[in-house]
């Protein structure tokens, strides 16, 4: 597995750790100006703030170098998985539809959230039953996911909405959300299922002695798909 380090990245050890340590994997950092990416079954772009996040988050890191490779890996069927700032830079390299504003409160948010698994069509929810809530923590000044009403609508008729906001009961509700992220979306995927981008992080949710074990069964989900 690959983990791309951007300049500004912060969760770039946390996502290796959880790569060699709850997936059994042989991972490996790949720097942004790198266009080898080698062979991997996943590539994973972590959290943090490439590029300071000036501009807009990802739009600078959409044009590293590495991104052509992590492209052409998409695009041939390999999978990706974004991560917080990894989410924003696959919106902003046209990987996954929709763009992610500041968040509605226009303060930066870190907290304990739930998501509800909407989508089993991705190898990190295959093997999570539809409807399962995870408990995972969230970082972020701009985690407000929106697209036009059209792209949702076909998002919605194409299972592309893999998580949602929800409340400790699993419904969505007022203030569940907490980013004002449009129609509650946590994380989404491309048709083809390969690419997968989400706002809270599983890699900070792995292990029992961060207080939640529920990141852990996205990962494990993709090494059984995997294998």
């Amino acid at each position: 597995m690959s983990v791309v380090v951007f300049p500004g990245s912060n969760c770039d050890r946390d996502a290796l750790h959880a790569a060699e340590t709850v997936m059994r994997a042989e991972a490996r950092f790949v720097w942004h100006q790198d266009r080898d990416l080698g062979r991997p079954d996943l590539v994973i772009l972590p959290g943090g703030f490439s590029y300071g996040d000036y501009l807009r988050c990802g739009a600078m890191a959409r044009f590293s170098p590495v991104m052509e490779s992590v492209v052409t890996h998409a695009e041939r069927g390999g999978a990706v998985l974004g991560i917080c700032n990894g989410f924003q830079i696959l919106c902003e390299a046209g990987l996954l539809s929709g763009v992610l504003f500041q968040n509605a409160g226009l303060r930066f948010v870190c907290r304990e959230v739930r998501i509800r698994v909407e989508s089993t069509g991705t190898p990190f929810t295959s093997a999570v039953p539809r409807g399962t809530v995870l408990r995972m923590p969230v970082a972020h000044g701009d985690g407000n996911w929106n697209a036009a009403p059209d792209v949702l609508r076909e998002m919605e008729a194409h299972d592309q909405v893999v998580f949602r906001y929800v409340d400790a009961d699993g419904q969505r509700a007022p203030g569940a959300t907490p980013n004002g992220s449009l129609d509650d979306v946590a994380g989404v995927r491309n048709r083809r299922g390969n690419v997968l981008g989400l706002m809270p992080h599983p890699e900070r949710a792995a292990e029992a002695i961060l207080g939640s074990v529920d990141g852990a069964r996205l990962l494990a989900s993709f090494v059984r798909s995997a294998a």
